[in-house]
């Protein structure tokens, strides 16, 4: 009886020790803690597909921070519009990229947070709308996200898309699955001349100085 019993002790005392020193989970690991810090190493976009008439080839590059926190997509022919100058294709304008995301091992990464940037130019009446999704290849979109604008305006405008940290979807671990964006620009004359005026949305930079932000959520994979 007392082997027995000091049999089982032994156990649980080992059970113990082992529970102890096992390594506990940081800030950053799996499961549970996204958000974490960026991997170190320099991360790699490639742009395998550029479709739409928004981004005609060479018309989109792709940038990553250098804290690796985000990527930028800089645009220089995204321009829909209405009137004066354009045809009647101009009206809506879209493009769709996709991107192979080269990931250090051990980590896996989503987007929290997108911001996105341009100008417009729209007469009294006229309206436009930028909308946009994205997704891991093989996996569900993103519900499109819609903004809209009226006229008269004449200025700068930004959006901002930002997703729960709960709510992030991140790519599979060990699994290789490109990244899918697709946005769009319309624009809608309304009660706007469009025989003598005309009305636009772009988020074209021709100096480099207006682009679209995605940004990274981090989450370390299970080793």
């Amino acid at each position: 009886m007392l082997n027995m019993l000091a049999a089982r002790l032994l156990a649980v005392s080992l059970l113990t020790a082992s529970l102890v020193s096992a390594p506990m989970a940081s800030a950053g690991s799996w499961p549970g803690y996204p958000n974490g810090n960026p991997p170190p190493d320099k991360i790699v976009i490639d742009v395998v597909t550029v479709n739409g008439s928004g981004c005609p080839a060479g018309t989109a590059a792709v940038a990553v921070s250098d804290d690796n926190t985000s990527f930028t997509v800089t645009y220089s022919a995204y321009t829909a519009m209405v009137g004066v100058g354009s045809k009647p294709t101009d009206m809506r304008k879209n493009c769709q990229l996709n991107l192979r995301v080269h990931v250090p091992g051990g980590f896996t990464y989503g987007v929290s947070k997108v911001d996105y940037r341009g100008f417009a130019s729209l007469q009294a009446g006229a309206t436009a709308t930028e909308r946009a999704t994205y997704y891991f290849q093989g996996m569900s979109a993103t519900d499109y996200r819609t903004h809209s604008f009226k006229g008269a305006l004449e200025d700068n405008w930004q959006t901002t898309d930002e997703t729960e940290l709960a709510a992030v979807v991140y790519k599979p671990c060990g699994e290789e699955r490109n990244f899918n964006i697709n946005s769009e620009l319309r624009v809608a004359g309304g009660t706007s001349d469009t025989a003598n005026s005309t009305s636009f949305i772009t988020m074209d930079s021709t100096d480099g100085g207006i682009s679209t932000e995605y940004h990274f959520s981090w989450m370390q994979c299970p080793r």
